[in-house]
């Protein structure tokens, strides 16, 4: 969709197929009292008649209003957030066919915040999986959208951002939501790689199996011991700051599709299990979005892809692993696969002496126990970073909770007969998995997102959200 800014001091001289107007029951702004005056008292007459739209959700498209250079008007009611009612106005103008339109911004509040959301979501409704299905879905009829408001450099800033933003969503979704057997391990590598091509500042190195024995990732490589899918450590280096400067790093987990291994899933929505590469997903995706606003800071990307399935060599309840740290793990059970692939890769991404590391993973069921499917838990080994973390969380509206680690915590992942267990019991289990991950990120600033609850649905329906693409897409620009 192409989205430009509008400059106008009267939006009833703005010629457009349809202007989107915020109303409310006062009719007390600057844009109201405009189209009021040019439309000889029109949106006054619908308040006094009960007819003008001031609940929220609400809307009332006006074939033609007498006065106003729009061929059509689109009334909808302010709301709380910007968002909220964007996602009002858009839905109102696909319903009505119509292919272009501008909305009035200036008074839903802060002008460049609007821009941003606004932007974002634009991008993320256009969104259609198209991969398999031999009839997708209608794609929106509308094709340009206007946001009138002044023409300043901050609003273009903004509004670039939140495009870029929205775009790197719709790159995690797509890869979300195809099937096991399309996003493989190595699907994820080129699609990782096409991003490569595409952007000078982003280099690209895919990691084989037999590289990753040779550096001693064999906690990885267990997980990966029983599927025929050749495992993939992707990593994505973006150079986007001064030569030498320390980067961020982003890991993400990326167990295209899992089984449990040995210790099996029910079978019930084990369908859903493609979605658990959606911490990578949202790693390429935020990547995506970096190298599309160009930003000015260094950032290191990890992905760990494998596949986790059963078969007779795969790994057993029991063994014993030794990961790329030395440290050695007893396997108490197979289905607490990705903490094992994200250990190596963490310990990989210390080479890179970073300035701040970051993994993301749909971890744990444990996690939408606690949170639900509304907010990303957040686990750090410093605070700083953690608090950083829940500041882009508010700026991106991308809702997270910061949740605790600790000695008492840790005590649970004690083996007998290895350096640690890879579960800590039925308790606290989203907390014991982000402790098990810190035994191997002692070495820097690291923290932890567990997505389980938030990668997917998205509104309700069996589909990849995108998110938290936002939360590091923000994370990054803060740092800049």
């Amino acid at each position: 969709m192409q989205i430009t800014l509008k400059a106008s001091k009267d939006l009833s001289k703005l010629s457009s197929t349809c202007l989107v107007l915020p109303v409310s029951e006062k009719l007390d702004s600057v844009d109201e009292k405009q189209i009021n005056a040019a439309t000889s008292k029109l949106l006054t007459r619908l308040n006094t008649q009960g007819a003008l739209p001031t609940e929220a959700g609400s809307s009332l498209l006006i074939p033609f209003a007498e006065g106003i250079g729009a061929s059509r008007l689109l009334l909808v009611a302010k709301q709380s957030k910007t968002k909220k009612w964007a996602n009002t106005a858009l839905a109102a103008l696909d319903k009505a066919n119509i292919q272009e339109a501008v909305l009035a911004i200036a008074s839903l509040g802060d002008e460049a915040e609007s821009c941003r959301v606004i932007g974002q979501l634009a991008e993320t409704r256009s969104y259609r999986y198209t991969e398999t299905v031999s009839k997708p879905k209608k794609a929106s009829p509308l094709k340009k959208l206007g946001l009138a408001a002044a023409n300043k450099v901050s609003n273009k800033n903004a509004l670039a951002q939140g495009k870029a933003i929205g775009s790197g969503m719709n790159v995690a979704r797509n890869l979300g939501d195809l099937p096991g057997n399309f996003c493989t391990p190595t699907h994820l590598a080129k699609t990782a790689q096409k991003l490569g091509r595409k952007h000078s500042k982003l280099k690209v190195t895919v990691l084989s199996e037999k590289q990753m024995a040779e550096l001693g990732m064999h906690s990885l490589l267990s997980v990966t011991a029983g599927t025929v899918q050749p495992a993939k450590l992707i990593v994505m280096e973006y150079s986007g700051g001064k030569k030498g400067d320390a980067p961020h790093a982003l890991v993400g987990k990326g167990i295209t599709f899992d089984s449990g291994g040995i210790s099996l899933k029910p079978g019930g929505k084990m369908d859903e299990m493609k979605y658990d590469m959606c911490g990578a997903a949202s790693v390429v995706g935020t990547m995506s979005t970096v190298c599309d606003l160009d930003l000015s800071l260094n950032v290191v990307a990890v992905i760990a892809a494998a596949e986790n399935m059963p078969a007779g060599n795969a790994t057993k309840p029991g063994d014993v692993v030794t990961s790329m740290s030395g440290k050695t793990i007893e396997i108490l059970n197979t289905d607490a696969e990705g903490r094992l692939v994200l250990c190596d890769a963490l310990t990989y991404v210390g080479k890179f002496k970073p300035a701040s590391v970051i993994d993301i993973a749909t971890l744990t069921g444990a996690v939408i126990v606690a949170l639900g499917h509304h907010r990303t838990a957040v686990y750090s080994n410093n605070d700083e970073l953690g608090q950083e973390l829940m500041s882009a969380s508010k700026t991106a509206d991308d809702a997270a909770w910061p949740m605790p680690m600790g000695e008492e915590y840790r005590a649970q992942l004690k083996s007998n007969y290895a350096d640690l267990g890879n579960i800590g019991g039925p308790s606290a289990g989203s907390i014991t998995a982000a402790c098990f991950l810190s035994h191997f990120t002692e070495e820097y600033r690291w923290a932890h997102l567990d997505i389980a609850g938030t990668a997917w649905p998205y509104n309700g329906s069996k589909a990849a959200s995108g998110r938290p693409v936002p939360l590091l897409s923000q994370y990054l620009i803060d740092r800049c």
